[in-house]
C-alpha cells in the first residue's frame, strides 16, 4: 500500500509537470532566453495567455488522459475524437503538424490521409507536438513493449515521421518506469534499451555530447528536456533552466516537467507552481483517476 501510494504521488507529479511546464514556459515561446530567468508563472507572450495558463500541450495531454481512463487503455478512434474536440475550442494553441491534420479532417478527409497529407504539405512530420501529449501512455501502462507500441500508434495519429513517436516512446517509456519505483538512472537506461532507431539511440545514450537547443524537433526537444532532467537536483532545478532557454520554451517545459514530476513527484513541486496552476484541481483529479485503472 505504501509503495502505490508513492507510485500514485509521481503519477500525480507527472501530469500536474506537463501543466506547469506548459504554463511556465508558454510566455516565452519563440523569444530569446530571458535577461532574467523566469522562475514564477507571468502573463503575455506569443498567445496572450494569463498567468499559470497552458497550451495545447497539456490540452492534448488531457484528451489522451481522458480517452484512456473511459476506454480502459488506447482507442485510436476516441483519442481521435478527443483531440479534435480540443482543436475545436482552442485551434490556435496548436502547432503545425498537428493542425493541419485536423483541419484536413474537419474539412472532411480521413485520418490516414490527412496525416499523409500533412506530412507532405509542411516538408515532414518530425515534430514534437506527439510528444508532449503522450505522457498519460507511460503513466497508464506498464509493460515495455506495450508502452512502445501503443506510444507509436498514439503519435502515427498526426505524426506520419517514426522518429517523432520513438522519441514519444523513450519519453512515456522513463515516464512509466518512474511511476512504478525506478530511480532516474535506471528508467533512463531501461528507456535507451527499447529504442530501436540508431539515430535516436546515438542522440539519447550520448546526450551529454551535445549542446542543448529548444527545439521543435522531436528529437532535439526531448534531448533539450532530457539534459536539463538528468543532472537536475530537484523539480525546478529541471524545470527553470529548461524553460528559460526560450525557443520553444512550453513544449519543452511541458515535456521536461512530465519527466521532472515522475521523478520527484507531486510532493516535489514547489507549491506556488501548484497553487497558481490553472485548472489544477481537474486535472489532480484526472491523474487519480488515471492512476486508478493503469496496468501493474
Amino acid at each position: 500500500m505504501v509503495k502505490f501510494i508513492l507510485n500514485q504521488r509521481r503519477a500525480l507529479g507527472s501530469l500536474l509537470g506537463i501543466a506547469i511546464g506548459d504554463a511556465l514556459g508558454a510566455p516565452l515561446e519563440g523569444g530569446p532566453p530571458p535577461a532574467t530567468p523566469l522562475k514564477h508563472y507571468t502573463s503575455g507572450g506569443r498567445f496572450g495567455l494569463p498567468a499559470g495558463h497552458f497550451t495545447d500541450d497539456t490540452l492534448q495531454a488531457i484528451a489522451i488522459a481522458r480517452s484512456l481512463i473511459v476506454c480502459r487503455g488506447f482507442s485510436a478512434e476516441d483519442a481521435m475524437r478527443r483531440l479534435l474536440d480540443a482543436f475545436l475550442s482552442a485551434g490556435h494553441l496548436f502547432g503545425p503538424t498537428s493542425s493541419t491534420v485536423f483541419r484536413l479532417i474537419t474539412g472532411g478527409g480521413s485520418i490516414r490521409e490527412a496525416v499523409i497529407e500533412a506530412h507532405q504539405r509542411n516538408g515532414g512530420s518530425r515534430t514534437n507536438g506527439s510528444v508532449m501529449r503522450g505522457f498519460p501512455v507511460g503513466i497508464y501502462y506498464c509493460d515495455p513493449t506495450e508502452v512502445y507500441r501503443i506510444s507509436m500508434e498514439c503519435s502515427s495519429l498526426t505524426h506520419l515521421d517514426p522518429v517523432a513517436g520513438e522519441s514519444s516512446a523513450f519519453a512515456n517509456l522513463m515516464v512509466s518506469r518512474l511511476c512504478r519505483g525506478d530511480r532516474r538512472s535506471s528508467a533512463y537506461k531501461k528507456a535507451i534499451a527499447c529504442c530501436r532507431i540508431p539515430e535516436v539511440r546515438h542522440v539519447l545514450e550520448n546526450f551529454r555530447a551535445y549542446r542543448p537547443a529548444p527545439s521543435l524537433d522531436a528529437l532535439g526537444a526531448l534531448h533539450c528536456a532530457l539534459f536539463h532532467l538528468m543532472d537536475a537536483e530537484s523539480f525546478e532545478d529541471a524545470l527553470y533552466r529548461a524553460v528559460n532557454m526560450g525557443g520553444d520554451a512550453d513544449t519543452i517545459g511541458a515535456i521536461c516537467g512530465a519527466l521532472a514530476g515522475a521523478c520527484w513527484g507531486i510532493d516535489g513541486i514547489p507549491a506556488h507552481l501548484l497553487e497558481g496552476l490553472h485548472r489544477r484541481h481537474e486535472i489532480m483529479r484526472l491523474a487519480e483517476d488515471l492512476w486508478s485503472v493503469s496496468k501493474g
